[in-house]
């Protein structure tokens, strides 16, 4: 009797995966008539052990052999790793358009723009050297599709100069970013700009070339509405013309924002500014785009789904602290990020779908498939209105019997 679940397992995540993956394969020159004896799945399955599980090459195909997988070299995986992100990003592709229509929202991103996001973490290689990297990475929206991935040490700095940028495009990032020579990377380069502000790291200016009193500003903003100011920006002797959108935090949201400040603070040693403290009660976002194309409103709209695709994001970066970080060739390093995002991608849909899940372990489709969520949350809400009318059908018997034993036969109202 076997004593493991990956079989089980693997067949529920499966489902959710495109049922052509041998075709797909093939159509994304994946698959070669050298590797015609492993099937696409099962260099699928390497793939998650490696990028995901945190094997070596070696180790997975260690791991592969003894469960009579296949016998090959991890110079094979390798190289399938190398040719393996146009078929990662079509699995991608296909896992968030089931996802979209589960949601009911088949477009939920602006017409017209190419919106990026930019961001960076730190990995930790496994092992005795326990060597730490900076990724840098930057994922097309909606696509969620890595379209940029740089690899440094530690010390590698967050910021724009480090991608290329066109004319079209959104770019939105947090405050790490928020640098002159950055911005005027983006906006040189016929791009725009969405960053959350930071004063210390960009100073702005009046139409007159003077400091502008952002924080007198600032104070007089109305609660729980936006608002925004014209600025500019210096660099190079070039002036930019800039907005900046603010809306003033909640009064926990601000107190917490100033304890983090205060910490952080603390942890590198150095004594707070009373300024930075007055602009933690704010969220300022800087932007390029004018108004008539990107309302206030709208930006902060932007930036705020930026920060709830980061609480998503918390997974990948969780994902990306473990495994082996591939340096020797950036075919492979692409592969190993989408890959990434693949396996977060059938995370999110496994939390999404494990409130459902049935007791027995999977679902009652065809062939022991999962069923499809919309079925299994119409016989949820079915099953719970039953379960309400069960409950009320018994409690109206329990006190026809108390009125019984009492020697009365009502009905209460």
């Amino acid at each position: 009797m076997r004593n493991d679940a990956l079989p089980e397992e693997w067949s529920v995540l499966r489902g959710w995966l495109p049922a052509d993956l041998e075709q797909s394969a093939a159509e994304c020159k994946f698959t070669r008539r050298s590797t015609g004896r492993v099937t696409a799945e099962t260099w699928l399955r390497l793939i998650f052990m490696h990028v995901t599980g945190g094997l070596s090459l070696e180790q997975t195909m260690l791991r592969a052999a003894e469960l009579g997988w296949c016998e090959l070299s991890a110079v094979s995986l390798f190289k399938r790793l190398m040719a393996a992100q146009e078929w990662l990003v079509g699995m991608c592709s296909h896992l968030l358009r089931h996802q979209r229509q589960l949601l009911g929202d088949s477009n939920p991103w602006p017409e017209g723009l190419a919106m990026r996001l930019i961001d960076a973490t730190d990995v930790q290689e496994p092992g005795s050297t326990g060597t730490a990297w900076r990724i840098h990475y930057s994922l097309r929206m909606p696509q969620m599709v890595c379209d940029h991935y740089e690899l440094t040490d530690a010390k590698g700095c967050e910021k724009f100069g480090r991608f290329t940028f066109a004319k079209g495009e959104l770019v939105i990032a947090d405050r790490g970013y928020s640098h002159r020579a950055g911005v005027a990377h983006i906006i040189d380069s016929g791009g725009e700009v969405l960053v959350r502000w930071n004063p210390s790291s960009l100073p702005l200016e009046t139409s007159g070339g003077r400091s502008t009193d952002l924080l007198g500003w600032l104070r007089r903003l109305p609660a729980h509405r936006a608002a925004e100011k014209k600025v500019w920006m210096r660099h190079n002797g070039v002036r930019y013309a800039l907005r900046l959108c603010a809306i003033r935090k909640s009064r926990l949201a601000a107190e917490a924002a100033r304890k983090k400040a205060a910490a952080e603070a603390r942890k590198d040693g150095r004594k707070i500014r009373k300024e930075a403290l007055q602009y933690a009660d704010y969220v300022m976002v800087l932007g390029s785009m004018g108004r008539s194309k990107l309302h206030c409103d709208t930006a902060l709209s932007f930036y705020r789904g930026r920060w709830q695709i980061e609480l998503a994001f918390k997974r990948l970066k969780s994902l990306l602290d473990a495994g082996h970080v591939p340096k020797e060739s950036d075919a492979s390093a692409r592969s190993w990020m989408q890959a990434k995002i693949l396996s977060s991608l059938l995370i999110e849909r496994t939390l999404w779908e494990g409130e459902f899940f049935s007791p027995w372990g999977y679902g009652a489709g065809p062939g022991g498939t999962p069923e499809s969520l919309e079925h299994i949350h119409r016989s949820a809400r079915l099953l719970a209105g039953h379960s309400r009318a069960t409950a009320q059908t018994s409690t109206l018997a329990e006190e026809r019997t108390k009125n019984s034993r009492a020697g009365t036969d009502k009905t209460p109202e």
